[in-house]
C-alpha cells in the first residue's frame, strides 16, 4: 500500500546524502500509547482466537450497525480486555454468557470487565455497536468507509484501514500483534448489491426488510486491516492456478460494465502466482482462496480478496516508477497487492514500527517479478531505477515502539533496494531464494518483529547483516564507498556510515573485478591501478578523493 510517494518524487536525485541525525522525536500522547500498545495491561492476558462480525450497512445515512463476537483465551492473569472502536462510532452494550458486563470508554478505547477466567480456559465477549463510522478522505491512505457511486450513479461502498486501524469500523484488539485463527465476515447490504469479502462465500440470504446478508468466512489466521467491505454491482468470474498445494481457486469481482476489461487484463494473475510461488514458496490460503475484487481507490492487500484500482492498464496509474519502462509490462496493483499476501498477510509485523517487513519486500518483489518475465539482468535494472523515489528524509524504522508509529516511505524503494544489496552480498541466487521462502516457511501465518527476520536473513546467510539492516533501516545516510588511487596501489574505505560497517561490495579495478570488505578505515589494494567502478547493484555512493 501507500506507495505512490515512488512516482510523486521520481524526479528527485539518485540520494540525497544528509546528517546522521534524523528528525526531532516526536512526542506520543496517551491516546497513542493505548493504540499502539502491544504488552499493555488491556491486552497482554488474553489471545484472540475467533471474531465473528455482523455488520449492516445503511447508505442513506452513512450509518452502520452490528456486533462482534470475540473468542479469547486466557493466557495469564488480567482484569480489564481492551476492546478499540475509533469515535464517533459508539458501544451500545458488552455482553458474556448471556449478561452485560460493565465497561468504560477511553478515547478510542472501551475497558471491558468481564468474568474472571483460569488460564487456558475460552470466553467470547459480544460488542454490539452503531454509528457513522469516519469516511475516508483520501483513501486508501486515510482509511475508513467509502461512501461512493460508480459511473452510472449506483452505490459503491469499500472500506481502507491500514495503518489507522481496524476499528475505525468495527470493534476488535486493533494490533497487528493478535490475529484471529479464523474470522466470519457477514455483510448486510441493500437488495441488488453484491458484498464480496475475504475468503469464502458461506451463503447469501435475502432479509424480510429487502436487504441480503452475506456471510463470508476466513479459516486461516488474518491481520484485521485485511477485513474489508467491497460493495457494488460486481460480476463473477472465475479460474484456478495449479500451484504447489494442489488446486487455488481464483475469483475475479469487477464492477459488471468492467466484464470485459478485467477478463483481458486481469489473467496476468497466474504467471504473478508462478512466479512468487517459485520464489516465495507456496500461497499462504489455498483454502481461503485468491480474489481480486475492483475497488474506488488505488488498492490494498486485503487478505484473499486483494483490493484492485488500477483502471485495467499496466504500470501504475499509467507511469512507472522506476523509469525503465519495465514496470510498463506488467499491472503494478496485481504484482504489488498480490505480494503482501507473502509479506504482511503471511508474515505480519506485531508493531507498525517494522512494516518495513511488508512494504520492503512487497516492493522487491516488484524486481523478482520483472525478473521472472524479462531475466535477471531486466530485474536488477527495474530495482535500480526505483531508488529515484527514495527521499532519505528520515530513517525507515522510527526509534519508538508501542505507539502506532510507522516509518519513512522509504521502505518501499530503499528497502527494497536494501534486500536487492543483500542478494548481492549472499552472491548465491538459488541460497538467496531459498532465504525468501524458508522465511514464510518459518514464519508461516504468525507475527513477527522486524529483528526476528535480520536474524534468520542473517543466520541463513552466514554473514552477520545487522550493520547492514541497520544503516539502511535506522539511518538517512547512504554508504559512501571512498576510493583513491596511489602509485602502484589503490585505496578504498567506507565514510557516512553507522560504527562497525563493514559490508562487502563488488568492485572493478582496472579491468579486474573483485569483491572487497572495507571498513572504515584506509585498507590499502597493492597492483591495482585503474579506474574504479563499484557494482550498480549495491545501493551505495561511489566517490574518488584526493590522495
Amino acid at each position: 500500500m501507500r506507495y505512490t510517494h515512488l512516482l510523486l518524487l521520481a524526479a528527485l536525485p539518485l540520494s540525497t546524502p544528509l546528517a546522521a541525525q534524523g528528525p526531532t522525536p516526536k512526542v506520543y500522547a496517551h491516546a497513542d500509547s493505548l493504540r499502539g500498545g502491544i504488552d499493555s495491561p488491556g491486552r497482554n492476558w488474553w489471545d484472540v482466537t475467533f471474531y465473528d462480525l455482523h455488520v449492516t450497512i445503511s447508505p442513506a445515512d452513512s450509518t452502520i450497525r452490528g456486533w462482534n463476537g470475540i473468542t479469547y483465551k486466557v493466557t495469564g492473569p488480567g482484569k480489564e480486555l481492551q476492546i478499540d472502536l475509533m469515535t464517533p462510532l459508539e458501544v451500545d452494550s458488552m455482553v458474556q454468557g448471556g449478561r452485560k458486563i460493565p465497561f468504560r470508554r477511553d478515547g478510542n478505547a472501551f475497558f471491558a470487565t468481564p468474568a474472571s477466567k483460569r488460564v487456558g480456559e475460552t470466553a467470547t465477549v459480544t460488542v454490539y455497536y452503531h454509528g457513522a463510522p469516519r469516511p475516508a478522505v483520501n483513501p486508501p491512505w486515510s482509511g475508513g468507509f467509502s461512501w461512493k457511486t460508480d459511473s452510472l450513479g449506483r452505490l459503491w461502498i469499500v472500506t481502507t484501514d491500514q495503518g489507522i486501524g481496524a476499528s475505525i469500523w468495527w470493534p476488535n484488539k486493533d494490533t497487528q500483534a493478535d490475529e484471529p485463527d479464523s474470522q466470519r465476515t457477514a455483510l448486510t447490504v441493500p437488495a441488488g448489491l453484491t458484498n464480496v469479502s475475504n475468503g469464502r462465500l458461506r451463503s447469501t440470504t435475502k432479509n424480510a426488510d429487502g436487504t441480503t446478508t452475506w456471510e463470508w468466512f476466513v479459516t486461516n489466521p488474518i491481520n484485521n486491516y485485511a477485513i474489508a467491505v467491497a460493495t457494488g454491482n460486481y460480476a463473477h468470474f472465475t479460474d484456478s492456478y495449479a500451484g504447489e498445494r494442489g488446486t487455488l481457486s481464483i475469483d475475479y469481482w469487477p464492477l459488471d460494465y468492467h466484464l470485459e476489461a478485467a477478463q483481458r487484463q486481469w489473467p496476468q494473475v497466474r504467471p504473478m502466482l508462478a512466479c512468487f510461488e517459485k520464489w516465495f514458496g507456496p500461497y499462504p490460503w489455498y483454502e481461503d482462496g485468491y480474489k481480486l475484487v475492483e475497488v474506488s481507490n488505488n488498492g490494498m492487500e486485503h487478505q484473499s480478496a486483494v483490493a484492485y484500482g488500477n483502471g485495467f492498464a499496466n504500470g501504475y496509474r499509467g507511469r512507472d516508477g522506476s523509469g525503465t519502462g519495465l514496470g510498463m509490462k506488467w499491472d503494478f496493483i496485481i504484482v504489488h497487492e498480490s505480494a503482501h499476501e507473502w509479506w504482511g498477510n503471511n508474515i505480519t509485523t506485531k508493531d507498525l514500527r517494522d512494516m518495513w517487513v511488508h512494504e520492503s519486500f512487497a516492493n522487491y518483489a516488484e524486481n523478482i517479478y520483472t525478473e521472472c518475465l524479462f531475466g535477471k539482468d531486466s530485474g536488477a535494472a527495474y530495482a535500480v531505477g526505483t531508488r529515484r523515489g527514495i527521499r532519505n528524509d528520515k530513517p525507515i524504522v522510527p526509534p519508538e515502539m508501542g505507539v502506532n508509529a510507522q516509518g519513512s516511505g522509504d521502505m518501499y524503494p530503499k528497502g527494497g533496494n536494501m534486500l536487492h544489496t543483500i542478494r548481492q552480498i549472499v552472491n548465491d541466487d538459488e541460497k538467496w531464494r531459498g532465504i525468501l521462502r524458508g522465511l514464510n516457511q518459518t514464519f508461516w501465518h504468525k507475527t513477527v518483529t522486524g529483528e526476528e527476520i535480520q536474524r534468520y536473513i542473517s543466520t541463513q546467510a552466514g554473514v552477520d547483516l545487522s550493520k547492514v539492516f541497520q544503516q539502511y533501516l535506522t539511518d538517512v545516510r547512504i554508504p559512501v564507498f571512498e576510493y583513491r588511487s596511489l602509485a602502484g596501489k589503490t585505496e578504498y574505505r567506507w565514510n557516512d556510515v553507522v560504527p562497525g560497517f563493514d559490508m562487502p561490495v563488488r568492485v572493478t579495478i582496472g579491468k579486474t573485478a573483485r569483491t572487497l570488505k572495507p571498513t572504515t578505515s584506509w585498507q590499502s589494494l597493492d597492483g591495482a591501478t585503474g579506474p574504479v567502478v563499484v557494482d550498480v547493484n549495491y545501493y551505495v555512493i561511489p566517490r574518488a578523493v584526493s590522495p
